[in-house]
């Protein structure tokens, strides 16, 4: 039974779940101007959640042949969890997302069916198909940020300075899909999927990344000084310096590595842009909520369950 349980934590990844959760409440932050009411700050954080670990359950389903050939010791392939096992979770949490987001305005029942189309899009179709799947998985977090937004129950439009924040995360997300795809190229290359670093190489697919940065990190320093959107700019700032310096040496170990890289040098790099995303999405809270104590407190308490799963769990689920 443990065996089982461990099998079914690896599988959900807790290293990357507080991203889409820290995602979606950004964007009801900056709608509602403030940290939102507990019920729908609760809701807007943890169903994105839920949908994202049905999501890795269906991935790791569809990848089960590929896996069988790089990864044989993850959970399906290994038998630790049946591949029938793994639909019957996934659609459970899936389920149970789609029960709570009714706590919501209506409008977010249709952001959950998108999402979902996105997901089996991305697990079934475009995950081995290069940019096209880079692109799905930015799009996916869009939906999540604006997830958040939609849960704040308003008669006003949306303002135009969400709707070109929600370009931010699409850049992010997809950049950091990218970089998570290099720690596979070999495997991928032998099961047949062309993703970006198959398609393009290292040296290329990291500059692409780079290039992905800079549009983001300009484009969120754009928002912020147009818009009044941050009510507390030094917190935000110093976040996202913070952030900015974790990229800086996550490129620095691509770069200096580029002819030698190694799949345990891919992984830590993505870590560290792991750890980024939680840094970056947690500016935007702290930039704007009045409770500095509970929303430094989100930050830390995130950004220390994402590096210590990593620590304990990642390099055994992805290396081993």
């Amino acid at each position: 039974m443990l065996q089982k349980l461990f099998a079914h934590l690896e599988t959900m990844r807790p290293y990357t779940l507080l991203w889409c959760g820290l995602v979606s409440l950004v964007g009801a932050c900056l709608r509602y101007g403030n940290i939102p009411p507990i019920q729908i700050s609760l809701l807007v954080f943890f169903i994105p959640i839920l949908g994202w670990i049905a999501g890795l359950y269906l991935a790791d389903y569809y990848d089960k042949a590929l896996d069988a050939i790089q990864k044989p010791h993850r959970p399906i392939p290994s038998g630790r969890i049946l591949p029938r096992e793994a639909l019957i979770i996934g659609a459970s949490y899936a389920i149970l997302g789609l029960g709570l987001t009714l706590l919501l305005p209506h409008i977010n029942i249709v952001m959950v069916f998108i999402a979902g189309a996105l997901v089996l899009s991305y697990a079934k179709y475009t995950k081995a198909k290069g940019l096209l799947g880079n692109f799905n998985r930015g799009a996916m977090t869009v939906i999540t940020f604006l997830f958040g937004v939609f849960s704040i129950d308003t008669t006003t439009a949306i303002p135009t300075s969400l709707w070109l924040l929600s370009l931010v995360f699409f850049f992010h997300d997809t950049n950091s899909n990218i970089i998570g795809a290099i720690r596979d190229v070999h495997g991928d290359k032998t099961g047949g999927y062309a993703t970006t670093p198959v398609k393009y190489g290292i040296r290329l697919t990291i500059i692409i990344s780079v290039t992905l940065s800079i549009v983001y990190l300009l484009l969120t320093a754009g928002i912020i000084s147009f818009y009044p959107l941050i009510l507390y700019p030094t917190y935000f700032l110093m976040l996202f310096a913070i952030g900015i310096l974790i990229l800086c040496i996550m490129y620095m170990i691509l770069f200096t590595s580029i002819n030698t890289l190694t799949q345990k040098q891919s992984l830590y790099a993505h870590e560290l842009f792991v750890a980024e995303r939680i840094i970056f999405s947690s500016a935007f809270i702290v930039g704007i909520a009045s409770f500095h104590i509970l929303s430094f407190s989100l930050c830390l308490v995130s950004l220390a369950i994402t590096l210590l799963s990593q620590h304990l769990l990642r390099e055994r689920y992805e290396l081993t």
